[in-house]
């Protein structure tokens, strides 16, 4: 593997090199940038040293965005640390999670007709739309939370539509977009209300509020449903944020059955423009695996 520009730097640092970046307060990459931006996130390149240290390494390696679901929990101080590493490298900061679930305990019930639970929903977006202030962040994911078997699913719908409708109207007061993520529960997520890409275009078009969208986690929708590239079709109206991941394993693409070298020629037949969010592991470890992760993406951008 070539040098990164930090190692170059290392042994330039004051040379012409360093001069440059004195005088544009922004460093510059020596790899060619990916035409999409794709977005690692924490992890993605744990080798190269704290998530600083992994901001920059991404945008050696030609990295536009970044993503990160635990931004709302990390430290002010550390937010703003990110902030500062994304805006010096020309970066766009992708989804962090609005308001995390309790996983374990399968809740929030947003369909239960617990006030208190929606209330507090309505809440962490609050607090997080501070965050996505600090990050320049634009969009924000929302799981709709988990099925109440005591309540028909028809009537669950209905209500957290009209969350949702409440939550659209705090966001847009911040030019904030919520994206709806559907999960599948096959493999990961037994028990969650919003399952498919299309359930979640019905629910986004019964809200009515450009804040409200839907993310289209490919991972999750080939576990669920399948049929990837029509169901985007139909749905694209509603879809504001778009997340790769092959299966099984939820690894880098070229590791499972998803074409995504045709997902992306799709993608760039509809000239989307938006981030497309790393949400998966790496199939190696170490950095054997952060340039597998690399190439990966090398040859689907190349499509």
């Amino acid at each position: 593997m070539a040098p990164s520009r930090r190692s170059v730097l290392a042994g330039t640092l004051a040379g012409i090199g360093a001069a440059a970046i004195a005088s544009t307060g922004r460093a510059t990459s020596n790899t060619a940038r990916f035409s999409l931006k794709f977005a690692p996130h924490e992890g993605s390149f744990a080798t190269r040293g704290n998530l600083v240290e992994q901001i920059a390494y991404a945008a050696d390696q030609g990295f536009t965005a970044w993503e990160d679901n635990e931004a709302a929990s990390r430290p002010v101080a550390q937010q703003e640390a990110m902030a500062k590493a994304l805006r010096q490298h020309g970066m766009t900061m992708g989804v962090l999670v609005a308001s995390m679930p309790e996983w374990s305990q399968y809740r929030p019930l947003l369909g239960s007709g617990d006030r208190a639970e929606q209330d507090t929903l309505l809440a962490d977006i609050r607090r997080s739309i501070d965050v996505a202030k600090r990050l320049d962040a634009r969009w924000m994911t929302v799981v709709t939370g988990f099925m109440d078997p005591k309540v028909p699913v028809d009537i669950q719908t209905a209500r957290i539509i009209d969350v949702m409708r409440r939550a659209g109207d705090i966001a847009a007061q911040h030019d904030v977009v919520l994206v709806m993520e559907p999960l599948n529960t096959i493999t990961n997520h037994p028990n969650i209300f919003m399952r498919t890409i299309p359930q979640g275009f019905a629910m986004a078009t019964a809200v009515n509020n450009p804040a409200i969208k839907v993310l289209a986690d490919l991972y999750h929708a080939q576990i669920q449903a399948g049929n990837l590239i029509p169901t985007l079709e139909i749905c694209w109206d509603q879809i504001a944020y778009i997340q790769f991941g092959d299966n099984p394993g939820r690894l880098e693409p070229g590791t499972g059955e998803i074409n995504y070298h045709n997902v992306v020629r799709w993608l760039r037949a509809r000239r989307y423009a938006g981030v497309i969010g790393m949400e998966h592991g790496n199939s190696l470890d170490g950095r054997a695996g952060e340039d597998r992760l690399i190439a990966a993406y090398r040859a689907i951008d190349a499509a």
